[in-house]
């Protein structure tokens, strides 16, 4: 067989035990989103293979609306990683708050978006510049949300045992070596060593599923209060939300133009 039904195979493999785990350790409850990452993955995976080799007409415009939904169901990934850290003080926070995490990442991905276009990407064309910039700004927003958990993990009171940083930790892995073959590819033609680079994101990504698996299998560590120091910033902030929601409230209420007394 070849390397690629191999890394294909494994790649299947891998999620399928990735999903077991997730149904065996009822992990699926806390994160939908990235259970529906891995079950994405592993039937695009297939898909993308069969139509490769049966109709690779078609396989560009598979890739593309592959890499766009994929691009859509890593943010959503994202946005549950960072709700989930929160969890241990949902109660305190506003409602919407997920919604402000899923606005700040969205503008973090728009800043990144106009870095992402390589002068090097000119020589291709429409379709595989848009892939180009699509997978590099997913990587970058990957990486900085792993580099982001990592660093305040002390103040989020989150370790190498909870599931969000051991999530982050193989995005993280994954991302920074497609990040590295993306820049590569925008500066090289489409060689042998092209077809090799892809490989190798390939079996990162097996790398990825295999550290989850590991760290899946063994029992969750139980989640850790928050510091008094991050209980203090979000109380301070949940606080001046609904303060801002509060006078909001009354300055339309208040507002003459809402009076509808004949």
């Amino acid at each position: 067989m070849s390397l690629d039904l191999w890394l294909l195979l494994a790649g299947v493999a891998g999620n399928i035990a990735v999903l077991g785990l997730f149904a065996y350790r009822r992990t699926w409850r806390a994160m939908p989103w990235f259970c529906g990452y891995i079950f994405w993955n592993l039937i695009g995976d297939c898909v993308g293979y069969a139509v490769l080799h049966f109709r690779p007409r078609a396989y560009l415009d598979t890739y593309f609306a592959a890499t766009v939904i994929d691009s859509a169901l890593q943010f959503c990934v994202l946005v549950e990683l960072a709700w989930s850290v929160f969890r241990p003080f949902r109660a305190s926070l506003p409602r919407h708050t997920v919604w402000v995490l899923a606005i700040l990442i969205a503008i973090l991905g728009a800043v990144i978006w106009p870095f992402a276009d390589y002068a090097a990407f000119a020589r291709f064309s429409m379709e595989w510049r848009l892939l180009g910039r699509f997978e590099q700004t997913d990587s970058v927003l990957r990486v900085l949300i792993f580099l982001v958990l990592a660093a305040f993990s002390q103040l989020l009171s989150i370790s190498w045992r909870d599931r969000e940083l051991q999530v982050a930790t193989g995005l993280g892995f994954y991302s920074l070596v497609s990040l590295a073959v993306s820049m590569m590819h925008s500066h090289m033609a489409a060689t042998p060593n092209f077809r090799r680079l892809d490989q190798l994101v390939v079996a990162t990504y097996v790398g990825s599923l295999l550290y989850w698996i590991f760290s899946f299998s063994q029992k969750e560590a139980e989640r850790r209060e928050f510091s008094p120091q991050m209980q203090g910033v979000l109380l301070a902030v949940a606080g001046a939300a609904r303060s801002t929601r509060i006078a909001m409230t009354d300055s339309i209420s208040r507002n003459p133009r809402n009076d509808r007394r004949p």
